[in-house]
């Protein structure tokens, strides 16, 4: 038994994945994240499969943000605490230091001061967010962290939608193969979705160009259901009579 992971980078404002490395399932999240180009001064948003401080400490030293969760366990040593709306989901927002130390006894390279945001989800349950930007409204933080999930809908996407359910080769350079066409179709559908007004549902579109993609057709004809030819009234009373 064998497997793959596909780790990506994912602009949610331009809806593209802007980078992508394939490993075996085996390799942790954090390996193949260090192993990625940081953009300076970018805004990253990861879940809690991505929790090192010392990749924390790399993206804040290039001046990125951070925005994560904290674990359960991980204490904050709170410095300040500031004020929050009564009638917002934000529940408390305080800036602090993470632990000195990590496990095994050793220092904990992010030493900048963090922020906490614990916020109330719809559904009732409490996050505890984490980021390094201590000036940005706590509301915007909590929004940033919830468009992490445009990556799951991305991902999502690409297994339902281009059915990559199963693979078609064993070997690595097949899965790999795979994988990078789905991610070209993916490009190009958002490519030619762009390019015109009449489609706006990304679903629809890929639905739309996978039933007529053999049809050299105008889009605006592909929308238009094919008119029915006037059927003989003579045929009416046959099928009418035989009923």
């Amino acid at each position: 038994m064998c497997g793959v992971k596909l780790h990506v980078v994912y602009d949610a404002d331009g809806d593209r994945p802007i980078y992508a490395a394939i490993t075996a399932a085996r390799v942790n999240d954090v390996t193949a994240a260090q192993a990625m180009p940081i953009e300076p001064g970018a805004t990253y948003v990861f879940d809690l499969g991505y929790y090192d401080y010392a990749w924390w400490a790399r993206l804040d030293q290039e001046g990125c943000r951070i925005v994560t969760r904290f674990k359960r366990n991980t204490p904050l040593a709170v410095i300040e605490e500031l004020a929050v709306a009564a009638d917002s989901a934000i529940l408390s927002d305080r800036i602090g230091f993470l632990p000195y130390r990590q496990g095994a006894g050793r220092r904990n390279p992010m030493r900048h001061a963090v922020r906490e945001i614990q916020v109330k989800t719809e559904t009732g349950k409490v996050l505890r967010i984490l980021s390094n930007d201590l000036d940005a409204p706590a509301p915007q933080i909590a929004e940033l962290y919830k468009r992490r999930w445009a990556i799951e809908l991305f991902f999502r996407w690409v297994k339902q939608t281009l059915r990559i359910t199963r693979f078609l080769g064993t070997s690595e350079n097949a899965v790999k193969i795979q994988i990078a066409v789905a991610l070209i179709a993916f490009l190009l559908l958002r490519l030619a979705q762009a390019a015109q007004k009449a489609v706006i549902s990304p679903l629809h579109f890929a639905r739309l160009v996978r039933a007529n993609l053999m049809h050299r057709k105008p889009l605006d004809r592909l929308l238009k259901p094919e008119p029915t030819p006037p059927r003989n009234p003579a045929q009416l009373a046959i099928q009418w009579n035989l009923g």
